[in-house]
């Protein structure tokens, strides 16, 4: 008997799930963003998003062949067929700049300047604006909060939904874990801007007697 529709989807949904985690967690050091998995005739064709895509392919593509056979293994993807791709752009993608502040804390970089020095980056590489939360145990035992903000960055409506990326990271270090969350607004003209052009000058009486 097979297995009802929304079954399926949901069943599908949770592999792809796990399977995002999987990746996240293994590929951390390439700078792991996102993947799509497509069926195709041949099998599955995995496409993965990162900053690093040497660290993923490795020496004579030896990292991306285990990593298919992992995901042939482990998660039952037929024939996987592995794309590594860039990410552009990567100072102003939130999770990118998520993973550079976690890498800089487990060296002993202190929460404040890791953070400033992100901020740093991102507002010149031309975003409108930024915040980046970093929780855990930071100056003492007391687990709390600190929040840091530069530029314009909206919270709610459709430019918080569709001009602010936004990415959280998490990072085991010696006190404890540490959350470090990342939004950054995009360089892109607001839905409501206005532009204000200048009026054509008129025509004088010589020129239109010219131009008749």
């Amino acid at each position: 008997m097979s297995m009802p529709m929304s079954k399926r989807v949901v069943s599908q949904g949770l592999k792809y799930m796990m399977l995002h985690e999987f990746l996240e967690r293994k590929l951390m050091r390439a700078n792991y963003v996102y993947s799509q998995f497509f069926k195709t005739p041949i099998g599955t064709k995995v496409i993965i998003y990162a900053g690093t895509p040497g660290l993923i392919i490795g020496r004579r593509g030896a990292n991306i062949k285990a990593l298919a056979e992992i995901l042939e293994r482990e998660f039952g993807l037929e024939n996987p067929q592995i794309d590594v791709i860039e990410v552009p752009q990567q100072d102003l993608n939130a999770k990118i700049m998520a993973y550079r502040i976690a890498r800089a804390l487990a060296r002993g970089v202190k929460f404040r300047r890791a953070a400033l020095v992100a901020l740093n980056r991102i507002m010149a590489a031309g975003a409108r604006g930024a915040e980046i939360v970093i929780s855990g145990k930071l100056t003492s035992q007391r687990h709390r909060t600190e929040r840091f903000t530069r530029g314009y960055l909206p919270k709610s409506g459709e430019p918080g939904e569709e001009l602010v990326d936004e990415a959280t990271v998490q990072v085991l270090l010696k006190l404890g874990m540490y959350g470090i969350k990342v939004r950054i607004m995009r360089p892109a003209r607001m839905p409501d801007f206005i532009e204000i052009k200048e009026a054509a000058a008129a025509p004088t009486p010589e020129g239109a007697a010219q131009g008749v």
